[in-house]
């Protein structure tokens, strides 16, 4: 099955998109329309789920994500592990010549009516027989018969789910290039734009913005890193047969599995995993670290654009609504979003490390819950990405609110600075106390520090007037922000997050 196709995609609020192919959008939503009260009477009940919701689904998945985790493609990706089995058994001289292509056929879009196998999943309780079934119902020439020889229900879908994982980290590695060439260009146009520095939400000492972005950029691009990793040691094919010891296979498991895993594009695991689950959760805790990562970025533009501090701002468009009772809000909303699917991937991938707890050589409990964490995680994560991107695409910053607010503050921004100096000349701990005491006392009176400062003779007998002029100025004292934001950049763009055919770096 060609999963390399990409359906177009409508914009939709908080930066995602509905998804649509040809024929229209491939999961119809509700009639909105009135017909009398006929949608209510006749709706099927089959949009239970956030990420399915008309309204809301847009914010927590993507089109990418919709169609990696869509049920009926997943069933098709059932069927293509399973024609590459037999395709591999064949080359091995284990089914008869032939065998390989009719089960292709067979396999095709279309020739197996997925819809109509649904009475018989919720009949059977079992969750690939019924697929089975369908697929020797049309297999010709009898070669249905040997369909999954040897192979156990989990092989085909764990095979799968390392797909299914593959598909993500493609996706992710393309959003991730285009916030790194964002984040780039971004860094290197404000290298110098002075701003203030803050510990525990209070000024502490100035900063640029350029070297705040440099530490955005700088951890994203070590999860590039980390997911290159994940590639080699996750994405893996499972093809051991019932309890993992490829009995079923004719004495020659090992070559079989050597087959099939480099037709899929997959590695070859040491041994069976089937109940070995830290490569899924290492995918989810990964993905979660990436979403976490989104949203301290998003934390932060939506903190620095309070009207209060109004450093940055979320781009806005005409015609968004920020309230329906307040006319003038336009709240950072695509931000918030971001922080909230950040939450909510720490908590799926919390399910898969769960997960990794099993029993003998086969446990459903964490097997189930596997399907909802792998898909979960992947779709806030995905969707965090796109909508961050967004978010970044259309930044604002406010340059002369920056200097404003550093100027507000600048003394008090300089503080490690004159302390610094006057500990050359008296020591660093009694230079401390001496301007800890000044300090505080002009913030306890509400007078200037420059004031105060004056007012101290231990602190003017040592320095001229220019001096201090010099030592309370905060531009004067940003450090090597400026060369620490050229590394961050120049690494990036020597090591940069690759997008095509998402090869990572």
């Amino acid at each position: 099955m060609d999963t390399s196709r990409r359906p177009q995609q409508t914009p939709a609020p908080y930066g995602g998109s509905l998804p649509h192919g040809p024929a229209g959008p491939a999961h119809p939503p509700p009639a909105l329309e009135d017909d009398g009260g006929r949608a209510a009477v006749e709706c099927g009940h089959e949009r239970g789920h956030v990420l399915d919701s008309l309204f809301h689904g847009q914010g927590y998945a993507t089109a990418a994500s919709r169609r990696i985790f869509c049920d009926r493609c997943r069933l098709r990706r059932w069927l293509e592990v399973e024609a590459t089995l037999t395709a591999s058994q064949e080359q091995l001289g284990m089914v008869p010549p032939g065998t390989a292509a009719r089960v292709a056929r067979a396999c095709e879009p279309g020739r197996i009516d997925v819809a109509s196998l649904a009475p018989e999943f919720r009949r059977t309780g079992h969750s690939l027989v019924p697929l089975l079934r369908g697929l020797e119902a049309v297999c010709e020439a009898g070669s249905g018969e040997v369909v999954h020889l040897g192979a156990t229900t989990q092989d085909i879908q764990d095979t799968a789910q390392s797909l299914e994982m593959r598909d993500v980290l493609d996706e992710a590695d393309r959003e991730l290039a285009t916030m790194t060439a964002r984040l780039v260009a971004l860094a290197g146009m404000h290298r110098d734009t002075m701003m203030v520095g803050r510990t525990h939400g209070q000024p502490a000492l100035p900063i640029t913005f350029g070297l705040k972005v440099a530490s955005w950029l700088d951890e994203l691009m070590r999860h590039g890193e980390r997911l290159g990793q994940l590639r080699e040691r996750a994405l893996v094919a499972q093809l051991h047969g019932g309890v993992g010891t490829m009995a079923g296979f004719q004495g020659r498991g090992q070559e079989l599995l050597a087959d099939f895993a480099a037709r899929l594009g997959l590695g070859v695991p040491v041994v069976g995993w089937h109940v070995a689950r830290d490569r899924v959760a290492e995918f989810g805790t990964t993905l979660a670290l990436v979403a976490a990562t989104l949203g301290r970025i998003a934390e932060e533009v939506r903190v620095l654009s309070r009207a209060e501090v109004g450093e940055l701002s979320e781009g806005w468009e005409h015609g968004r609504v920020g309230s329906s009772t307040m006319p003038h809000k336009r709240n950072p909303e695509r931000s918030e979003q971001v922080v909230l699917l950040a939450r909510l991937a720490r908590s799926a991938a919390a399910l898969g490390v769960e997960s990794m707890v099993q029993e003998h050589e086969r446990d459903a409990r964490g097997l189930r819950m596997e399907w909802v964490a792998v898909a979960d995680v992947s779709h806030y994560t995905l969707a965090a990405l796109a909508i961050l991107n967004e978010v970044l695409a259309g930044l604002r910053v406010h340059r002369e609110r920056m200097a404003a607010n550093a100027a507000s503050v600048a003394e008090f921004l300089c503080t490690e600075a004159l302390m610094l100096a006057l500990g050359e000349r008296i020591g660093k701990q009694s230079a401390h106390t001496l301007v800890y005491e000044v300090s505080q006392r002009a913030q306890s009176d509400g007078r200037p520090l420059r004031a105060c400062v004056r007012e101290c003779q231990e602190i003017t007998s040592r320095f001229s007037a220019a001096a201090l002029d010099d030592l309370l100025d905060p531009s004067r004292y940003v450090g090597e922000a400026g060369a620490l934001t050229d590394r961050a950049v120049e690494r990036a763009r020597v090591r940069p997050a690759r997008a095509e055919e998402g090869v990572p770096s």
